[in-house]
């Protein structure tokens, strides 16, 4: 069944995402950031919405990930929750949001529970499962994230791809069975080779989602900005397909705004709000008066009364 032919009034859950698998369908995975997009991807049959912390270069004009805060996230997490009625949204949980103490994390999972999300995403193998473990322990279901994470680009040196050797793909292999161990349904892999990626997923009994690591794992996500071609910034990831150019788009649309403005093509007769004949002959007649004393810019009396004469 294809993504466009799933049900559209079904909520997706752990259980349908668990079926896709077994039926060896990928599952469609977006990050969203916002209610318009959030009922894009819905009437689309996109199964997956991520709010990533990946807001804070997209929305919010930083360099990097590190500097949003969880009440930022929340606002967006609010935002995708009411627009998505059919697909899981998960929760990316920010820098030092669970990584200080189990209670913090529990406590910053539960908030975006709380917003409508239907589970958390956290970055870190091994040296974060106690707080995985701590999540799920609350009720809470935790996917986690290897390979390139973007909250640790000073330890690896910057964007740069994951498991390139045997001995780094064994290291992740560790650390995704450590997520696994401590009650995560599944973890997203980011820039990992596709070999790689395979060889992790035939290793974990959850599930495996990727974001520029081939093929063969159980779905994809992309940047939802990187597929439209509306983000604003010198990352340009080679994983992505670019499928409209929406950068474009907006900056012709507010080029001709602008020039019908400044040559007063806009607004025109038909964006004015008519009015009583007799009550804007009066009203006419106190700019004039006024004109007299006044020595307010003059906008074209002639002009004005042509476009009020069109709107009727």
């Amino acid at each position: 069944m294809s993504a466009a032919a799933r049900p559209a009034n079904r909520k997706v859950t752990l259980t349908t995402l668990h079926a896709l698998r077994e039926r060896g369908e990928a599952a469609v995975f977006l990050t969203a950031y916002d209610y318009p997009t959030a009922v894009f991807a819905d009437r689309a049959g996109v199964d997956m919405l991520l709010v990533g912390d990946s807001a804070a270069m997209t929305m919010l004009g930083h360099a990097n990930t590190l500097s949003i805060t969880m009440p930022e996230m929340l606002v967006f997490a609010g935002a995708v929750a009411r627009g998505a009625k059919r697909p899981f949204v998960i929760g990316d949980m920010p820098f030092l949001s669970y990584q200080v103490s189990d209670e913090l994390a529990v406590q910053n999972a539960g908030a975006f529970v709380a917003a409508g999300c239907d589970a958390i995403k956290c970055e870190g193998g091994a040296r974060v499962a106690r707080r995985v473990q701590a999540m799920t322990d609350a009720g809470i279901a935790v996917m986690g994230h290897l390979g390139l994470t973007p909250q640790s680009l000073g330890q690896q040196g910057g964007y740069r791809v994951q498991g390139k050797t045997l001995n780094a793909v064994d290291q992740l292999i560790d650390d995704a069975q450590a997520l696994q161990e401590a009650g995560a349904f599944g973890v997203l892999l980011e820039a990992v080779p596709a070999e790689a990626a395979a060889y992790i997923r035939e290793s974990v009994d959850f599930l495996v989602y990727g974001i520029g690591a081939g093929p063969h794992v159980d779905g994809q996500l992309v940047i939802s900005h990187d597929l439209l071609g509306n983000f604003v910034g010198d990352i340009q990831p080679r994983f992505v397909s670019r499928y409209a150019n929406v950068d474009d788009v907006v900056e012709s649309a507010f080029r001709a705004y602008a020039g019908d403005v400044r040559e007063r093509r806009f607004p025109a007769p038909q964006h004015c709000y008519p009015i009583d004949p007799s009550h804007e002959a009066q009203i006419r007649d106190a700019r004039r008066s006024r004109r007299r004393t006044s020595a307010l810019p003059e906008i074209a009396l002639d002009q004005l009364t042509q476009l009020a004469a069109g709107a009727r």
